[in-house]
């Protein structure tokens, strides 16, 4: 039986991938060991793991991850009020499928969506 699905994104540099979802978005790293190559990140029920891939360039990285969050304007409103940089193309938007949606993208050009789904 299946449980869970923790992702796996490509990042170049530990440091800043770390210091991004920590810092930026309220993630905890929750490695048990501090390994070069790999990081792993937690917020709430969402666990996110990179690995390191030093050659990757940020225009031809498909990285994407779909995140659901019950507060979408909440998540939202305290990104803005840090000022944290939303996708061009990816403000808080009310789609036709039903679903609340807002989107940046990752120091690795990894796109991050955040949505709820609206009744």
């Amino acid at each position: 039986m299946l449980t869970e699905v923790n992702p796996k994104l490509p990042m170049r540099d530990k440091t800043i991938t770390r210091n991004f979802y920590v810092n930026r978005l309220g993630f905890t790293d929750i490695g048990s060991a501090d390994f070069k190559d790999y990081l792993m990140v937690k917020k709430d029920q969402v666990q996110i793991h990179f690995f390191l891939f030093e050659a990757l360039d940020p225009k031809e990285n498909y990285g994407q991850l779909y995140i659901r969050t019950d507060d979408i304007d909440g998540y939202y409103q305290s990104l803005l009020d840090t000022r944290q940089e939303i996708h061009p193309d990816g403000s808080l938007q009310t789609k036709p499928w039903g679903q609340k949606e807002f989107s940046m993208l990752d120091p690795n050009s990894n796109l991050l969506t955040f949505g709820q789904a609206i009744y």
